[in-house]
Formats: structure tokens, C-alpha cells, sequence
């Protein structure tokens, strides 16, 4: 049935005659390419649906030699014990799946870990999937960058570095970072603490943004308030101890993402250290336990939904060889109660 299966054994051909268009616009409009306009793809999908007919995409994929799926990537190089169960990359798995599903693609997770610095070349290489989406840059850049140069249907969600060569979709760290900062210090702030591990592009972004505000609010930037903090759960909390044990005047904290601003108030919590009486918090991210978290955390949010559906854009358009470039996604400022103003 020329890649097809039907009830009533209606060919692609017959959809075909019937729409007034030829068989391979048949194929496009059924499998959303959008090189087919919306209002045609729709009136062939109705002519499809009330003649019984769907189209094989296992019988598609093999004939035009793709797979159907897409490679979701994250590396974690950089973290001890760092996984799936971050919320931030659920969320994004969550979206990317959706996205992914609306164009009749499957999905095929993947985590390089410490141990395999040459773990994405390697997926690349095996050719399981018809394009990748790596999720953060970890310590790999130059691996992307080598990667970039050979294998086109790739974007990563993460900051554009200054010598990328490859397409990026992320958030402007830098200027959420900015917005964070600035409301702590229009709260009374002057000690301000970083939390997080500026090694990572993403977060060294939200570092930069971080000295410029306090630099515009003519607060010196002290480097023994800066803490480097790692996404694993036991280094984040020996760091965030390390520091307390310093007993260093602060009376807020810029943390580099929810998590971290998560965990930083449970440390404190234990250290007698109350949230937000004693200390304002910060955090990035807006992830969906930051409003059901006590207190509810202030954050700067990124539109995880939205930077999904604009890695899986940029990444058809480089799989249908159309024109297209990185993205930066506008952050805007939640204010809830872990910094005290409300």
C-alpha cells in the first residue's frame, strides 16, 4: 500500500487525486513538514481522516533512510551524581517529549557521565537518530565545537559562547542575573553571597550578571562571598557548609539555580539561619517547585516550554536545510517570599 496502512485500503495516491496535489505533498502535509503550508496540510490531513487513511511512518522512515527519532542528550561530565531526577531537566525532557510527538518523532534519552569525555562523539557516531539536542554544554564546548564541524542537525540549550560553531537556544542569564541582584540590593542588601559553580558557561553568565549589578549599585565585589557550588547533592551541601563555617557577614545570596537556592535554605535551616528573617534568597530557574516550596522562592524564570519548542525548531530547520540561527530567550523576575519582600 506504497508505505501505508488503512482499513479501507485507501492508497496514498487516492488522498492524493482527491486533495489535487502530488504524493510526496501527501507525505509532507500528513508528516507536519512545514515546508507545507498550514491551511493545505490540514485540508489533506481531513481528507486523510474521513477516507480512513494513515500514513506508515515506519514504512516512510526506512524508505527515505531516517529513524524517526531524535537523540536528547544531557551531559553531566562536570557533577559526581548529577541525573535525570534534577526537576530543571524533567521539565525540559517533558516539554522536548511533547514537542517531539507533535512531529511524529520518538525520543531517545541519553547521559554521558563522568568517565566518557568522548561520549557525545561516540552517539554521534553510532547514527541511532536522524539529530541531537544536547542539553547544557557541561565541560564539553570543544567537543561540541569539533562535533559541529561534521554533523549538522545539532543545537544545544546553553549559552552562546564566543567561539561556538554551533547553534545555541538558551535564556539571557546575564540580564536575569542583573534583575536578582538588583531587587536584593533595592532591598537593603550590600552582602550579597554567589552560590554556584561559574566553571559552566550558563552560570558563568549569571556570575557576570551578577558583578555588574552590584558594580552599578557601588558595592565592591568581595571574592570570599562567592561559593562554589556543584549540582551533587553531598558537594553542594560540604560547600555550602565549608562557607558558613567561615562565619562571613552576608545578609542575601544570589544562588545560580532553584536547586541550589533549594538546598542552601535547607543548610541554613539547620544552622539556625532563618529564611528570609536572617537571609534573603534568590534563585534561577523557576522550576515548578520553586511557588510550593516553603518559603515559596523568589527566582528569575526561564520559558522552559517555550526554549523547548525552539530547540526542536531550530533543529528541523537544519534537518530540512532551511536558514536559521541561535536563539536567546527573554528572563523575567518572580518575587515570592524567600527574599522578604512579600
Amino acid at each position: 500500500m506504497d508505505g501505508a496502512r488503512s482499513m479501507a485500503n485507501v492508497k496514498m495516491s487516492d488522498i492524493a487525486s482527491l486533495a489535487g496535489v502530488s504524493e510526496s505533498t501527501v507525505s509532507r502535509a500528513l508528516s507536519d513538514n512545514p515546508l507545507i503550508n498550514e491551511a493545505t496540510r490540514l485540508r489533506i490531513k481531513k481528507i486523510a481522516e474521513d477516507h480512513g487513511y494513515v500514513l506508515d511512518l515506519r514504512a516512510r522512515n526506512l524508505r527515505l533512510q531516517k529513524t524517526g527519532t531524535i537523540s536528547v542528550v544531557f551531559p553531566l561530565l562536570h557533577e559526581v551524581d548529577s541525573g535525570f531526577s534534577d526537576p530543571f531537566f524533567l521539565e525540559m525532557l517533558g516539554y522536548l517529549a511533547d514537542e517531539l510527538s507533535d512531529r511524529h518523532y520518538d525520543l531517545l534519552l541519553h547521559k554521558i557521565a563522568p568517565g566518557e569525555p568522548r561520549g557525545l562523539v561516540e552517539l554521534i557516531n553510532e547514527r541511532r537518530s536522524d539529530g541531537v539536542v544536547v542539553i547544557g554544554q557541561s565541560t564539553q564546548n570543544a567537543v561540541i565545537n569539533e562535533l559541529a564541524s561534521r554533523y549538522e542537525p545539532l543545537v544545544v540549550w546553553g549559552a552562546a559562547l564566543p567561539d561556538n560553531h554551533y547553534l545555541t537556544v538558551g535564556s539571557d542569564n546575564y540580564n536575569g542575573a542583573v534583575m536578582a541582584v538588583q531587587h536584593l540590593v533595592a532591598l537593603g542588601h550590600r552582602r550579597i553571597a554567589f552560590f554556584g559553580d561559574k566553571i559552566l558557561p550558563e552560570i558563568g553568565e549569571r556570575y557576570a550578571g551578577y558583578v555588574a549589578a552590584l558594580e552599578k549599585a557601588d558595592i565592591a565585589l568581595d571574592p570570599s562571598l562567592e561559593c562554589r557550588v556543584p549540582f551533587d547533592r553531598l558537594g553542594a551541601r560540604k560547600a555550602m557548609n565549608g562557607f558558613l563555617d567561615k562565619k562571613l557577614p552576608f545578609d542575601a545570596v544570589f544562588a545560580a539555580s532553584d536547586l541550589v537556592a533549594i538546598a542552601a535554605i535547607n543548610v541554613f535551616d539547620q544552622r539556625g539561619i532563618r529564611v528570609p528573617v536572617d537571609v534573603s534568597i534568590v534563585g534561577f530557574d523557576d522550576i515548578m517547585l520553586a511557588a510550593a516550596y516553603t518559603p515559596a522562592l523568589t527566582t528569575v524564570r526561564q520559558d522552559i516550554g517555550g526554549g523547548a519548542k525552539a530547540l526542536v525548531e531550530t533543529l528541523f530547520h537544519r534537518l530540512n536545510g532551511t536558514p536559521t540561527q541561535s536563539t536567546i530567550l527573554p528572563t523575567s523576575l518572580v518575587v515570592r517570599a524567600s527574599c522578604g519582600a512579600k
